[in-house]
């Protein structure tokens, strides 16, 4: 009957086939795993059934289907007692190890959803590493001192992705998205600056105008990043399109290069003044980024993401320091 069920589905290749007789496999011994190794330990059925606490009835059938659908005999039978063949030692064997991993699994997840001890995996922006992210991770667990982390240092449509395949928790991103499968809060903003080489026209001025930087040529980071979508807007709106020539992932290599003459760049606050450029405060147009919080829409937070997701919101205005 199953060969004839299996073979109504054949595709020209047979991957379909094999795919779906494996599930189908899986699907009707899984539940009976945990009852063979049972048996398997104890080497008697009604003595299995009692310390599972299942009927008799039930765990010898379960036997019997087991063995129908794999087609061998996995016990040698005297009364109700029984021993493993040779092909239920084997079977056995990779059972077992299933059955821990399974185990290892479940303890896993119940830790890491743990009140006082679980995991948040947490993502945030590279430019955030350095200061803001590890001043708010000290506050947090003043309060909550055994909660544990995975962090992410990530751009920002990077960390929005991740996000959506369930690898974070909650991140820190700019701009805060506008997405209808993700929640996203307004904590806070960031002035941003025009970056220029300590002996550059602009270096003795403490404020301009974005437009005076029209001539220049800029470093930028890559296309995808917040900061780089930022800073050809407000371009956009000075009037210019950015003359870039070099393209990166770091803010503090960006500062590097405009260290070295390469170009300016606007860039937010350093955690530690760089040596060798000069940060002036733009006029116009008015150069800020939001940062907020973000979670997936109807996603369940385990106490510790819940206690974490409260301590953030919390923080509302006062996230950063210029």
């Amino acid at each position: 009957m199953h060969q004839q069920r299996s073979e109504t589905r054949l595709s020209p290749s047979g991957d379909t086939e094999d795919i779906e007789h494996i599930e189908d496999i899986v699907l009707r011994l899984a539940p009976r795993l945990a009852y063979f190794a049972g048996v398997a330990r104890t080497e008697h059925v009604t003595r299995a059934a009692q310390e599972m606490q299942v009927p008799q009835s039930t765990l010898s059938r379960a036997m019997v289907r087991l063995e129908q659908d794999l087609g061998v005999d996995l016990f040698a039978r005297r009364g109700r007692t029984v021993s493993l063949t040779h092909a239920g030692r084997t079977f056995h064997a990779s059972v077992e190890r299933a059955l821990t991993e399974i185990e290892r699994a479940a303890d896993e997840v119940r830790a890491d959803a743990d009140a006082a001890t679980g995991k948040v995996a947490f993502g945030f922006l590279h430019t955030m590493g350095a200061e803001t992210v590890p001043g708010l991770l000290q506050a947090f667990r003043a309060e909550h001192p055994r909660v544990r982390f995975s962090l992410v240092q990530n751009y920002g449509e990077a960390m929005l992705e991740r996000l959506r395949a369930g690898e974070l928790d909650l991140c820190l991103t700019s701009p805060v998205p506008d997405a209808p499968d993700l929640v996203a809060r307004r904590l806070d903003e960031q002035k941003l600056r025009l970056v220029v080489p300590a002996d550059h026209r602009l270096a003795a001025r403490k404020r301009v105008r974005l437009a005076e930087a029209a001539d220049e040529t800029f470093v930028t980071l890559e296309p995808g990043y917040g900061m780089r979508r930022i800073t050809d807007d407000l371009c956009k709106e000075a009037g210019f399109k950015p003359r870039i020539a070099f393209e990166g992932e770091e803010a503090e290599t960006l500062r590097g290069l405009v260290a070295a003459g390469l170009g300016v760049a606007l860039l937010p606050p350093p955690a530690v003044p760089r040596p060798g450029v000069v940060e002036l405060t733009v006029t116009a147009p008015r150069a800020a980024r939001e940062i907020g919080v973000a979670w997936l829409d109807g996603h369940p937070d385990t106490p510790p993401v819940a206690a974490f997701k409260k301590f953030l919101l919390s923080r509302r205005g006062r996230l950063l320091h210029d």
